[in-house]
Order: structure tokens, then sequence, then C-alpha cells
């Protein structure tokens, strides 16, 4: 029994060491062949998505790569030094996957799809694969905390049932505000934990004088300032000041100029090209969302509907998206070192900015000063949330660091506790690991009777949808 465990293990630990480059293009391959799209036209809708990867990932690594160490140097020269280590997403997601609930997290929830698919409780066939990380991360904290791996597949499932659910319900927002992206919903619990407080504040925003006249997008940016609404000069406006603020003297800024004004086009390139790169995602998808629609269409009389669930990666580009993230990095780490109780300094997690408001600015409508309020709550919150989560986290990557200690990744600073943006600053993430870690057997019973709750309501409301067809 152990060998076959093992073995499946290893396969889907195979699968996932590929990476979302190389197997993205291997899903959307099969998948286009199976809804009777030609090969070539399939594998050519694959490979632009895996190159969207692949770009998406030489570009956030120029982010991390240029922004890092000049980050760095910030909080070295004002001795910014908080008590959680800031490990980053990739870190994150290898504690996630080198557990046991991390190598199984694939085929238990791709079962707990296909069922909820099956009783007609989700529209959504959730296949970004390498994002399933965000489910086994949690699980991985719940099991190292509890000492059981029941608990932490308990915890991953519940993530997952949630987060389909909340796909479903946001689908049709996010394609309307998204052009091109019809068919397609955003399974990722990250991107979908902060929808409620989009939704809370921006009602709320409604309410208060002068902002709720304030209806400023992108292009209304460019309109009202010109030139320095562009997002590539505020990229480099940006760059220049953090290359600045990480000199100690008056004399550093002048002799390290060219490096100032090099991380200041660095920051300029991230801001215009990702919006290029996330275009051959479009690409790529368009093919297989027609033929998924048309196929549907034709089977069920257009009376059913289903979404592919994608990466968030898709939509990343957007222009607000770009313009707020880049406004919060430097108002990040103020509020990481002002704010009273937080132990978290964010660093190398900063390149995952622009993932808190893919499902934000559908809310906002893509309105920057709203979105950037929203934004600025829930980093706030969030920054609170990975300090609360940090010592169980820890336990969790020194566990792994023992099992794995040829993973450089995943080992913790002494003296200090992991902490990473993304999973652990996600809502979603904390109601689970607060019901387990607080309320045990209450707590599990509630996050039993919330998840079959949603997925019943999901229920009625496509019944609904589909009798109005």
């Amino acid at each position: 029994m152990d060998s076959i465990l093992q073995g499946i293990e290893g396969v889907f630990g195979y699968i996932i060491a590929l990476g979302a480059a190389v197997m993205m293009p291997v899903i959307f391959t099969i998948l286009g062949v199976c809804i009777r799209i030609p090969f070539s036209k399939a594998l050519k809708s694959g490979l632009y998505v895996g190159v969207g990867f692949v770009g998406l990932g030489v570009i956030t690594g120029l982010l991390t790569s240029a922004l890092g160490p000049a980050l760095q140097d910030v909080s070295d020269i004002y001795n910014l030094k908080l008590q959680v280590f800031d490990m980053g997403w990739p870190a994150a997601a290898s504690v996630a996957y080198n557990t046991l609930v991390g190598s199984f997290i694939i085929p238990v929830c791709l079962i707990i799809n296909i069922i909820l698919l099956a009783l007609g409780c989700t529209k959504t066939v959730n296949i970004d694969l390498w994002n399933y990380w965000h489910f086994a991360f949690i699980g991985a904290v719940v099991y190292f905390m509890t000492g059981s791996v029941g608990w932490g597949f308990f915890g991953a499932i519940v993530c997952y049932i949630i987060t389909l659910v909340l796909a479903d319900m946001t689908a049709k927002k996010f394609q309307k505000f998204y052009p091109g992206m019809e068919g397609i919903s955003i399974p990722q619990p990250f991107c979908q934990g902060f929808m409620p407080f989009a939704l809370a504040i921006n009602k709320g925003l409604d309410y208060v004088p002068g902002i709720n006249k304030v209806n400023i997008d992108a292009e209304g940016m460019k309109k009202k300032f010109g030139l320095f609404g562009e997002p590539l000069v505020l990229g480099v406006i940006i760059g220049i000041i953090i290359g600045c603020l990480a000199c100690d003297s008056w004399k550093a800024v002048v002799d390290n100029i060219p490096v100032t004004l090099g991380l200041g086009i660095k920051m300029g390139a991230v801001m215009e090209l990702i919006p290029r790169i996330t275009g051959l995602f479009i690409e790529g998808l368009k093919p297989i969302s027609e033929a998924t629609r048309q196929l549907i269409a034709k089977k069920y009389d257009g009376k059913k509907e289903l979404y592919i669930g994608m990466s968030p990666a898709l939509v990343i580009g957007h222009p607000t998206t770009l313009v707020v993230s880049l406004l919060l990095i430097p108002v990040t780490l103020i509020l990481a070192v002002v704010l009273p109780g937080n132990q978290f300094l964010p660093l190398a997690s900063l390149a995952g900015m622009f993932y808190v408001f893919v499902m934000v600015l559908p809310y906002t409508n893509g309105n920057v000063l709203r979105s950037f309020i929203v934004g600025l709550v829930v980093v706030s919150i969030g920054l609170y949330f990975v300090t609360f989560m940090a010592p169980d986290f820890t336990l969790a990557a020194q566990s792994v660091a023992e099992l794995h200690p040829e993973d450089k990744a995943v080992a913790v600073p002494e003296g200090f506790q992991a902490g990473s943006i993304d999973f652990a600053s996600s809502p979603l993430a904390m109601i689970i690991y607060s019901a387990m870690k607080y309320l045990k057997y209450i707590g599990a019973g509630l996050l039993v009777l919330l998840s079959m709750g949603m997925v019943v309501w999901n229920k009625v409301r496509i019944m609904k949808e589909t009798a109005a067809k």
C-alpha cells in the first residue's frame, strides 16, 4: 500500500514540478482535442498560454531581482527589522506541495470538482492546476498545527469548495469587466478572498461625500495627468524614488545615479510589458473558450453553461491593477513599520501585489481611487493575518525543511518566523485557520455548514439561471 501511495505521490509530484508553463500547454492541447478543435489549433492555443506564463515569470522575476535588493537596502538603512521573514509565494508553494496534503491535492480536488459538476452545484471546471498550491498551503498549515493529515485535507477541501462557489458567483462580473474573458472564471482563493471587501467597501464609498463623485480609471488618469498618468512613466518615477531611498546619503544618491535610473527603467519595463504578455493568454484562450461554449450550447440547447477555471495571471496586466499595485508597494512598506503589533515586513512578496486586485476591479469598475482604498484596507489587514499565522506557517516550513534539506527556499532564517502575503494574508485562509485553531470540532462543524450552505445556495442559483434560459 505504501508503495502505491508513493507511486501516486511521485506522479503528481512530477506533474507539479513541470510548472504552469509546461502543464498548461499540455492541458490546453488535450482539452482542445477533446472539444473537437483541430490538433494544430489546440496545440497553438496551449503554446500561447505556456509562452504567456514564461513571459510573466520573466517579468515578475525582473521585478523581484530589481526591486528586492533596493528594498532590502531601505530596510537596512532605516533599520526596518521585524520578526516575520518574507519567504515569498514560491517558497510558500514549495512548503505546500512538499507535504502529504500537497502530494495528493490535485487528484482529491479534481474528484471533488467532478462530483460538484455532476450534481449541478458548480459551473467551474478548474484546470488551473498549478494554483492548487493555495489549497495545499492551508491544508499543510492545518496539518502541522493539528498533527492530523485528515484535518489538513479537511481544511484544503473546505477552501476548494468555497472557492469554486465564489468563482461561479463572480464569473459574470469578471467576464463583463475584462474583455475577451467570456466563459472564464477565477477559482483562485487568494483573489476571491478579497472580493467581499471590494463589494462592501465600494458600496460604503458611495455614501462618502467627495469620493463618491470621483470616477477616474487608468484611461482617465492619462487624460487628467497626461504623461504622468501613464503606467510606464509612473513605474519609472516610483523606481527612481525607491532607488533614492535605498541610498544612505545625498553623496550616495549622486554616486548611484546610474543604478537608480536603471531601477526606474526596469520598473517602467515591468509596467509596460505585463499587459503585452497577458495578451498572449487571451490569444491562447479564445479558441478554447469559443469551442467550449459552442459545444455546450449544442449539447444542452443553450440551457447550460460551464466556465473554464483559469489563473488570475490572465488579467493582471489591466492598467488600473498596475497603477494601484505600484503605488501600494511603498505604502505597504510604511504600513508594515507603523502599524502597531505587525511583525511582517513584505519584501519578496511584493511582486504578488498585482494579484490582490484581480477580483477587486470588477466591483470598483476599475476606479483607481476606490481600488487603492480597497487595497489599502486589505493590505493593512493582511499584514496582521500574516503575523497571526506566522507561528504555524513556520512550523510547516521547518518540518518541510527537515524532510527536504536540499530545498533551500523553504529554510527559515534563525531567529525569524515565516510569512508570505500570498496565501497567508487571505481572509479565506484566515477563516479556515482560525476556526481549526481555536474552535476545533466546533470550528470544523461551522466550516462544514458554511461550505455546504454555499454549495446548496449555488445549486439553487444555477437551477434558477437554467430555468430562466
